[in-house]
């Protein structure tokens, strides 16, 4: 139950951060071309891809959220990671567009109002900080890779908000494409970064945070086992990791004792978050050849 609850929310709070964006993305394009920002303008690109790609999330996250059939074994969690790449492919489009926009206006600044600046930033700051709020404690790589392009909106309306008051006071235009060239080069520089980490877990790497020598070494302290090999750890959606590893034991284990060593393992559960774990047991004296183990004997 706890586990259904957490997924309803967070599609619930995908959703609400995907029509706060798509509202918030058609004021800033109408208070761009008002104000003659390419700042602000650069926040409405990156705000209107965030909305397609948070609709394009909450959609594969409502997916992903299906059980497992006889097509998708292990469920469709995968499909959340393909939202993550989408939105990523969006955003640096997006980014793209807006340095070839900014950068002309180096050599010929434009004239902003920057009155009108400040009350975009103001709400931006608002409205985004919500959004990311709601959404900074998931750890699904999707509700990341969402997070992270919330929270550059956020830190870029900061930059438009400070830039805003430079212009109140001085004429200092060349500050607009300046400051949009800065925000879009952070924001390309983070979306790539989180763009590898995502295509990484599509190639089934072991998630970052894990390490397999650790893991089979505190497997090694438990009674009877003699080794591990062939353990292989990759995650489903950046939050569910999967399991599977041959367990060697003492040729004295009894079926209690491989029990009990089946009950530490369920124990190490939350530590790795693991969703699946495929345990193969063979004994001291058997030859352990992959030839012959493509498939798992006990399943947990």
């Amino acid at each position: 139950m706890a586990i259904h609850n957490h997924s309803h929310n967070l599609v619930g709070n995908i959703r609400l951060a995907f029509f706060l964006n798509l509202c918030f993305a058609i004021f800033e394009i109408i208070g761009g071309l008002l104000t003659n920002s390419i700042a602000i303008l650069a926040g409405a690109l990156h705000d209107f891809g965030d909305s397609i790609t948070l609709g394009i999330s909450w959609y594969l996250q409502r997916f992903s959220e299906k059980g497992k059939d006889q097509k998708y074994s292990y469920g469709y969690k995968r499909f959340s990671l393909l939202g993550a790449v989408v939105s990523a492919v969006v955003l640096l489009t997006g980014s793209i567009f807006i340095l070839l926009e900014a950068v002309p206006r180096l050599l010929k600044p434009e004239h902003s109002d920057a009155q009108r600046m400040v009350l975009f930033a103001i709400v931006g700051i608002a409205v985004n900080g919500v959004a990311v709020l709601r959404i900074r404690n998931e750890k699904n790589m999707n509700a990341r890779m969402i997070a992270w392009h919330l929270l550059d909106d956020v830190l870029g309306w900061a930059v438009v908000l400070v830039m805003s008051f430079i212009l109140l006071f001085a004429d200092i235009h060349i500050l607009d494409p300046i400051f949009s060239i800065l925000i879009t080069a952070f924001v390309i520089f983070n979306v790539v970064k989180n763009l590898r980490k995502t295509l990484s877990l599509f190639l089934q790497a072991v998630p970052e945070k894990i390490k397999i020598i650790d893991l089979e070494s505190e497997i090694r302290k438990m009674s009877k086992v003699k080794d591990v090999h062939h353990t292989h750890i990759w995650s489903l959606d950046g939050e569910h990791n999967v399991l599977t590893t041959h367990i060697v034991l003492d040729t004295s284990a009894k079926r209690e004792e491989i029990r009990d060593i089946k009950c530490l393992i369920h124990d190490l559960i939350p530590k790795y978050d693991l969703a699946h774990t495929t345990i193969e047991f063979e004994y001291l004296d058997e030859d352990c050849s992959m030839n012959n183990h493509h498939t798992a004997g006990h399943q947990k």
